[in-house]
């Protein structure tokens, strides 16, 4: 028997700057590349680190210390990727905030979290004015993506350039427990008040080693990653993380993600794979429909953040040539949940995959009770694993139940082989004279008009039966259908008393600040009486 103290294995502490050390060291030439309207930025991985590391240095000089946290009001770009590893290398936690939201929300979270230092992009400095008299933690603001704005607030002000060579100096990464703080990301508030979710350094390396397996995201060096799901989105997705990690490149778009700029990222720096929101890929195809071009380096795309209509996954894979993996996951997870695999799918249905090794799921009833059969039923899904929050942050109590199961507030079905299907919020459902209607169900065969391009269906108050199936539908682009053609495509699919009584043709669906259709927008404007 070996001794008491026998240690077999070397304690190597699973922080996220080891991803960016090893592809400075094994592929420091990989480029990431930052587009923006003063022109591009390109700059290889060793760079990168080196400046992020000097930036960890200016960041102490600045009296920053390890558990404190800096708030990110930023796009994609370099110098933001910059800011995260200079951040979390030092055991500084990164609050990533999302620009699209008002002050108020903004400031509320600032405040609840302690941000000590705000760093700002392009073109956000009166917002982080606004913020620097509402947020009394605040100290310091530092500008990033070039800009140089004196306005500073009434608070000191540094732009990063500056404070590189400044203050800029080498430290070393890593030296603390892996389960720090490393980031901070807020939910939604799609289904409440937005809460926070806290991720450490050992769930995020974990959760990368996920995304990477083959089954899930699988990049390798020989990949050129298009990040449009923006960096303040449920941690980038882990992103910002795998692509180093890998040695696959980074392109990353700013603030610009409309067809046109993205079109010509991808034909430009030959994108392999390109990751966002069905919404970001409808402007791509419409683009591309209006002005031509081909994307003939573009292999995958991966979707998550909302359901993707069918005729839409069909028209993408059709007309780009290539293959969709759908998706699952929450800010609470890290955000990855399942996914389907990088391969053609055979005309087959898109489901959301399966979830990769370090995530488990259980479905319950409306009690909490397993259900006895966890195939072919619809239930309440739980999740459990490393990369699952357990406490959000600041709250007295845990948000998981006493086996450890996180309730996601979603009712979702597996398939014999295990793939993942969502049937909607719990909170969406709609209760007609008593009984419940699925609109996911409904959504799911309306999205697969050719015509449509982006439906959702609420319930709308009625004094009879409670609430009616209103359907919003925004047409696929210069296409029309009458509302006979909308409901003789439920006919014999729904019941009938499921068909909506009411349709109403939008030109723009309401987007949530993530890009998920904004229901909650949608019942303030319709769901009246």
């Amino acid at each position: 028997m070996p001794p008491a103290a026998f240690q077999p294995m070397q304690d190597y502490a699973l922080t996220v700057d080891r991803f960016l050390d090893h592809g400075a060291k094994w592929h420091g030439r990989k480029t990431v590349v930052t587009a923006g309207g003063a022109g591009e930025a390109v700059i290889g991985y060793a760079e990168l680190r080196r400046r992020a590391n000097r930036l960890s240095g200016a960041l102490l000089g600045l009296g920053l210390r390890p558990g404190d946290r800096i708030a990110t009001l930023a796009w994609n770009t370099q110098h933001h990727l910059e800011v995260w590893y200079g951040a979390m290398g030092v055991g500084l936690t990164c609050h990533t905030l999302n620009p699209r939201l008002t002050v108020a929300h903004l400031a509320a979270m600032i405040t609840e979290v302690g941000d000590r230092v705000l760093a700002v992009g392009a073109g956000l400095s009166d917002l982080a004015r606004d913020l620097a008299a509402a947020c009394p933690s605040l100290e310091r603001l530092i500008l990033l993506d070039g800009d140089t704005d004196e306005d500073d607030g009434g608070l000191p002000v540094d732009a990063l350039e500056t404070l590189l060579v400044e203050r800029g100096r080498t430290v070393t990464w890593g030296a603390f427990d892996e389960r720090t703080l490393a980031g901070l990301c807020f939910t939604s508030g799609t289904t409440g008040a937005p809460k926070g979710v806290g991720y450490t350094h050992r769930s995020n390396y974990l959760h990368t080693l996920r995304a990477l397996q083959a089954d899930a995201m699988a990049l390798t060096a020989r990949d050129r990653v298009l990040v449009a799901v923006p960096m303040f989105h449920a941690n980038a997705w882990g992103l910002p993380f795998a692509a180093p990690a890998v040695g696959a490149g980074l392109i990353l778009p700013g603030r610009a993600t409309d067809g046109a700029a993205l079109a010509r990222l991808i034909q430009q720096h030959q994108a392999t794979v390109a990751v966002g929101v069905p919404t970001v890929w409808l402007g791509l195809l419409d683009h591309l429909d209006a002005v031509g071009g081909e994307t003939p380096s573009l292999q995958r795309i991966i979707i998550g953040g909302s359901s993707c209509p069918d005729a839409l996954l069909r028209r993408m894979e059709s007309r780009l040539g290539v293959v969709v993996q759908t998706s699952w996951g929450m800010t609470e997870l890290s955000p990855l949940g399942a996914i389907s695999p990088p391969v053609a799918d055979i005309g087959g249905p898109h489901g959301s995959g399966r979830p990769a090794m370090g995530l488990d799921l259980l479905l319950t009833d409306e009690e909490g009770a397993p259900l006895a059969e966890q195939r072919n039923r619809v239930g309440r899904l739980k999740v459990r694993g490393d990369s699952v929050t357990r406490r959000y942050f600041g709250a007295a109590a845990d948000a998981v139940d006493a086996q450890g199961w996180f309730d996601t507030g979603d009712l979702a079905s597996l398939d014999d082989a295990g793939n993942l299907t969502l049937a909607g919020r719990s909170k969406d459902l709609i209760k007609s004279g008593g009984e419940w209607i699925n609109p996911v169900e409904i959504e799911d065969i309306v999205g697969a008009l050719p015509a449509v391009g982006l439906v959702a269906v609420i319930g709308r108050v009625d004094g009879k039966w409670g609430e009616r199936p209103l359907m919003v539908i925004e047409p696929a682009q210069g296409e029309a259908l009458d509302d006979h053609a909308l409901t003789a495509s439920l006919k014999g699919r729904v019941a009938d008393w499921w068909i909506p009584d009411r349709i109403v043709r939008v030109e723009a669906m309401p987007l949530a600040a993530t890009g998920k259709i904004d229901k909650t927008q949608l019942r303030a404007i319709y769901g009246g009486a």
